[in-house]
């Protein structure tokens, strides 16, 4: 067990096995056919990225260097969210980027039944240490602890 310490973007606690990326998270391409299609699961169809390709992001601890792709990012995170389709918390090594954060937190403030803690700022050490399975839960302040 290793705890790890990041900048609270949007609140609360949460519990899930981790799903891991080392390049960046394109949030359209990955999204896109889920909500388009309506798979629950959202099954990441970003053919780039082999670290997600064909994995269900749905409910899952997203641990991510930063987002990557179009301005529409943000609203697909969003869509996502309001979709219920969305990462159980989304982990980022690095700062969190403009666009992810917009839909993170408008989802956070808009929707009344949603929830999707984010932290960043975990560091390098973080996105190496976290393998996908491993059991992440997130602390009000900040504090991820993986197992």
């Amino acid at each position: 067990m290793k705890e790890f310490k990041g900048r609270v973007v949007t609140p609360g606690t949460a519990s899930a096995e981790a799903v891991v990326t080392h390049g960046g998270f394109n949030t359209l391409a990955s999204l896109q056919k889920s909500l388009q299609f309506g798979d629950k699961k959202a099954t990441c169809n970003d053919q780039n990225n082999p670290d997600l390709y064909g994995k269900p992001l749905a409910g899952y601890a997203l641990c991510l260097p930063q987002t990557i792709g179009s301005t529409t990012g943000g609203m697909v995170l969003y869509c996502a969210c309001a979709m219920k389709r969305q990462p159980a918390c989304m982990l980022f090594s690095n700062k969190i980027d403009s666009l992810a954060a917009a839909g993170a937190i408008l989802a956070d403030v808009w929707l009344d039944d949603i929830t999707m803690p984010v932290v960043d700022s975990l560091g390098e050490e973080f996105l190496n240490y976290v393998k996908d399975g491993m059991k992440i839960t997130i602390k009000e302040d900040g504090v991820v602890v993986v197992d």
